[in-house]
């Protein structure tokens, strides 16, 4: 067939949200420059990660995003039929990820947020408002998985010793970093003309100002996480990253959460889930299934 009588592939809505849940992931590993975090310029406060590493991870996890889509399309509603699918479905793709990696943590908290968000999705394509969305998440991840192996990640560790909120109990209240915070934050910048790689990292700030990133916790303890929250604040307060004062804070910022060997790993894959709301609250092709 000669190349030029190609047509588009049209998408199944599985196969979109999957497009839509790497994407989020490849965004926001691109983003630059973040604090602490890898990025365009390098590896932040990481030994073990850089960005075609984070590429590769997130390029990784599209089958399991689709399967879980599937599935929720395939259960048709909220129940332990569909939640006990989509564990077995996260815990696959998470080995998946640590097959492509070495063994590397990429996106484990990730795998949890935009699982359930394009699970979420798919139940309900033609309801995408973001509180929407998050609340048909939340509700799912209330159900306890029966199979879900026991032992305490770093995180839940971390939450239990500090008192924090974890990324499963972010998920349970329907995502208020994100909601509340992020999102906000995100279209407001947009609105002042702050250009969309900025308004990204506001609305990464917005996060960091309040998450109990327990990434943060683990590696720096509650300095580290005192650390990350002024030092957000103090960005947004001089004028956000499009500010030359926001930049010289950001700067700062990045330089001390180094220092402390702290990175926001929780505000970032939160940022991502956050994109990814973005984008199906947006329309942006999610019930034609087309790019």
């Amino acid at each position: 067939m000669h190349a030029f009588n190609l047509q588009p592939k049209t998408l199944s809505l599985a196969e979109r949200l999957a497009d839509l849940a790497v994407d989020a992931l490849i965004d926001e590993a691109d983003l630059s420059p973040k604090p602490a975090l890898v990025d365009r310029r390098g590896n932040g406060a990481h030994t073990d990660l850089h960005l075609g590493l984070m590429h590769a991870s997130a390029l990784s996890l599209w089958p399991a995003f689709k399967a879980m889509a599937d599935a929720a399309i395939e259960f048709g509603e909220i129940g332990m039929p569909l939640r006990e699918a989509v564990g077995r479905i996260g815990r696959e793709g998470e080995q998946a990820m640590l097959d492509t990696t070495g063994g590397v943590n990429t996106h484990r908290g990730a795998i949890w947020a935009l699982g359930l968000l394009v699970t979420a999705a798919a139940l309900d394509p033609e309801s995408t408002a973001a509180s929407s969305v998050s609340i048909r998440a939340a509700r799912l991840a209330l159900l306890d998985d029966r199979y879900a192996p026991r032992p305490l990640s770093h995180g839940a560790q971390v939450a239990q010793r500090y008192g924090a909120r974890g990324a499963r109990e972010e998920a349970q209240l329907g995502f208020p970093a994100v909601l509340q915070r992020a999102l906000p934050q995100l279209k407001c910048s947009r609105a002042a003309g702050h250009g969309e790689q900025n308004a990204r990292l506001d609305a990464l700030l917005a996060i960091m100002t309040n998450l109990a990133d327990t990434c943060v916790l683990y590696r720096a303890g509650e300095q580290g996480l005192h650390t990350m929250q002024l030092g957000a604040q103090a960005v947004l307060d001089a004028g956000g990253s499009a500010s030359l004062a926001g930049r010289r804070r950001l700067h700062e910022l990045d330089q001390q959460l180094i220092a402390l060997n702290a990175s926001p790993g929780g505000a970032a894959d939160l940022l991502a889930a956050c994109l990814f709301i973005d984008r199906i609250e947006s329309g942006d092709g999610l019930i034609q299934g087309v790019f």
